[in-house]
């Protein structure tokens, strides 16, 4: 899969993806990451590529001809998606990266000022996303954001695919609590039930955790479930032992 990311600062991705996961995918050919200056497909000697809004409001907005030409240069195949990180996008998820993660180029345009001319988003840009509710200083790091979190879903770049799978949200609940050695430490202990052998066991109290989590910290992802009867007999008893607590 391949990543195009246009910018107007380019070096704020020097050392982001050199190292790790991602870093590894590159160096096996399974992921292909390139930054586009912005400012390459200006034409003026002074290389603009921004300018003020029509109607006299403050602050600058990012030009049409430049955006175009970065995306038009850069786009190498027809399954290709062009995307604009901007805070009035759809809200960045897993289900979304995983459907971005089956297109065999992303370019990303990351926003800046502003914003850009109107005339790329009605014209140019195939989706607008946003990490989230809150503003950043340009699109760069949700660029980055995006890139990390759909690259999980390319195949070949995790290395064991099943882990991908069991992560938070990847099933609509939080993950389960995880332990490693020391067994003890300071007193506080591992839960027996990981060292009983019992796989059943172990499964329904991971199961019965996520639960208990997303419960708590996150009770909206519940409302979209459809919970199966396993997992509806242990919310009533997760329920009966916070009345009883």
């Amino acid at each position: 899969m391949r990543f195009d990311i246009i910018t107007i600062f380019p070096r704020m991705f020097d050392g982001l993806f050199s190292a790790g996961v991602v870093k590894k995918a590159l160096d096996k050919g399974v992921l292909e990451i390139r930054i586009h200056d912005l400012r390459d497909y200006t034409t003026d000697k002074h290389r603009q590529v921004d300018d003020r809004p029509y109607g006299g409001l403050e602050g600058m907005v990012l030009k049409p001809e430049p955006i175009f030409r970065a995306v038009e240069a850069v786009r190498q195949s027809q399954d290709s998606l062009v995307c604009l990180l901007s805070p009035q996008g759809e809200v960045f998820n897993t289900r979304l990266a995983e459907q971005l993660a089956g297109y065999k180029q992303l370019i990303l345009i990351c926003g800046r000022y502003e914003g850009v001319d109107e005339r790329v988003i009605e014209h140019l840009v195939d989706k607008e996303i946003s990490i989230g509710d809150y503003i950043l200083t340009g699109g760069e790091l949700a660029a980055a954001v995006v890139v990390d979190a759909v690259s999980r879903f390319v195949p070949g770049v995790v290395g064991k695919e099943g882990s991908v799978e069991r992560e938070s949200f990847k099933g609509g609940l939080l993950d389960f609590p995880q332990y490693t050695r020391p067994r003890d430490f300071r007193g506080y202990k591992v839960p027996s039930v990981l060292f009983s052998g019992d796989h059943k066991k172990i499964a329904r109290w991971r199961l019965k955790k996520a639960l208990e989590k997303t419960l708590v910290r996150r009770p909206d992802l519940l409302k979209s479930r459809q919970l199966s009867s396993e997992e509806e007999e242990l919310l009533k008893e997760i329920q009966e032992e916070r009345k009883d607590s």
